[in-house]
């Protein structure tokens, strides 16, 4: 097995007939008796040592005229013990019923043995006469006039056994398609016949056989250099397959990578954010017990907490990995009005009310809780709905936005000591903001909550006075803020 070669064989589809043609001890007959014995064991049930999907017809009679059976008892001679042969095949393939499958007939060295000239034409004729019968055709031959005839005749095929002159000895592969040659000066040369004999063997070659013979030379060399382009692009293919693989196999990896790297910065920008919201917390904590307990906080503590609290929420915001899936903003610099609303996706997706519109450079100035910034317009996205939007449990500075022309801040939820933080912190910056009119969202319920805003608005430095809102407004589900 390690040494077998494989031969592909094809006959009686294309074309009837297969002149197999190539130097001697090249596996021509070989050929020849591989195509009888595999046909024979398929016709007899045996498995055969073929590839899988191959097929094997049934033929209706196998002939062979293959060896050599000259006698002297019987006046043979090699080219008679063919031709005898030959004439007992033709009978009986032209008395067979022509309904029958076609027979397939084996001839070896056919026209072999007597004048090349007379031979290769009764080659020719035989061939042609047992086509005619219906009869499908292997030949092995030496005549470069039956390789001219599969070459201008539709339905007849060459092939050649392929030899390697360097060391004389055969492939045994069988290339369809391609005449051979005999090889007979390279062989003779290579055993060691003087130059010379060679040399005067070719002068007596006609100038049409040293032409036919030089374009097959040429034919030869151009198989081999495409089977040469073509094993070396087959071997290009599979690395680039390999390389393609080796590529996913990287990109895959990459991709996880960095999956985790993102998923580690996620987590420490959260962990960044909680603290500092957590720091906010407790300054508006601080502020409103100092507020409750009646102390009096000037103006640059005010504003020093506030500058505190800016870049905490600046810090935080760079911090925190953008939450909005939309890699640009979907805002046209029209739909950016002063008093709507925006979620910042560089902070999360904070909501923001819009102050100003849009400069020349595309920043806009935003109030998100009490801190104005200035994102640009590429990080700021449409606000959700009420329905959509997520709550924000730490986030108890209120959500604040401008409905039917009021700035509302909505306490519904919030715990006695976080809603008074949360309006204390949406008063603050409505003054900064130069508000005059706002609405506190506290909801109808048992009133308990209700009674809290308006005992911290009765001493609020900054309410000039305040009332429920009246019918379309909320009633006493809201409070309507008036500030100084």
């Amino acid at each position: 097995p390690e040494t077998a070669v494989p031969v592909t064989l094809r006959l009686g589809k294309d074309f009837d007939t297969l002149v197999i043609t190539g130097p001697n001890t090249g596996g021509k007959t070989v050929t020849l008796k591989t195509i009888g014995l595999l046909s024979l064991m398929a016709a007899r049930g045996l498995h055969i040592p073929a590839d899988e999907g191959s097929e094997v017809p049934l033929w209706s009679a196998i002939y062979a005229d293959i060896g050599d059976e000259q006698s002297i008892e019987q006046s043979l001679s090699t080219f008679s013990s063919h031709m005898t042969n030959i004439v007992g095949i033709l009978d009986s393939v032209h008395a067979q019923p022509s309904p029958a499958p076609p027979p397939l007939i084996l001839f070896d060295e056919l026209g072999a043995g007597t004048d090349p000239v007379e031979g290769a034409a009764l080659a020719v004729s035989i061939i042609q006469h047992a086509r005619a019968l219906g009869a499908k055709i292997a030949a092995t031959t030496h005549y470069a006039e039956l390789k001219a005839f599969a070459l201008t005749t539709d339905g007849v095929e060459n092939a050649s056994c392929e030899f390697d002159v360097e060391t004389l000895r055969p492939t045994y592969r069988l290339l369809i398609g391609v005449p051979g040659k005999s090889n007979a000066f390279a062989i003779s040369s290579r055993l060691g016949l003087p130059h010379e004999i060679i040399e005067a063997a070719r002068g007596q070659v006609s100038t049409e056989n040293v032409a036919f013979e030089d374009v097959l030379t040429r034919l030869e060399a151009q198989r081999q250099a495409m089977e040469t382009e073509r094993a070396e692009t087959a071997r290009l293919l599979r690395e680039a397959a390999g390389h393609e693989k080796r590529s996913a196999e990287t990109r895959a990896l990459l991709e996880k990578q960095r999956e985790r790297a993102a998923e580690r910065a996620q987590a420490e920008a959260k962990g960044i954010l909680a603290a500092t919201r957590q720091e906010a917390e407790e300054i508006l904590r601080e502020l409103g017990r100092l507020r409750a307990a009646g102390a009096s906080v000037s103006t640059e503590e005010l504003t020093a907490v506030r500058t505190r609290l800016n870049q905490a929420e600046n810090a935080a915001g760079a911090a925190a990995p953008p939450d909005d899936p939309s890699p640009v903003s979907t805002l046209r610099p029209q739909d950016v009005k002063p008093g709507g609303t925006v979620r910042i996706a560089g902070m999360g997706g904070v909501t923001a009310t819009v102050l100003e519109p849009p400069d020349k450079d595309g920043n806009v100035l935003v109030l998100a809780g009490m801190l104005k910034i200035n994102p640009h317009l590429s990080d700021l996205r449409p606000a959700e709905s009420e329905k959509t939007a997520k709550p924000r449990s730490s986030d108890v500075s209120g959500a604040a936005r401008r409905v039917d022309g009021s700035l509302e801040c909505d306490l519904r939820g919030l715990t006695g000591e976080e809603a008074l933080l949360s309006m204390d912190l949406f008063l603050d910056g409505a003054v900064m903001s130069g508000l005059h009119t706002v609405t506190v969202i506290h909801g109808k319920g048992t009133g308990a909550l209700r009674q809290t805003v308006h005992k911290a608005l009765r001493t609020h430095r900054q309410v000039k006075g305040f009332r429920l809102g009246r019918y379309g407004e909320g009633e006493n589900g809201v409070t309507v803020v008036e500030l100084k």
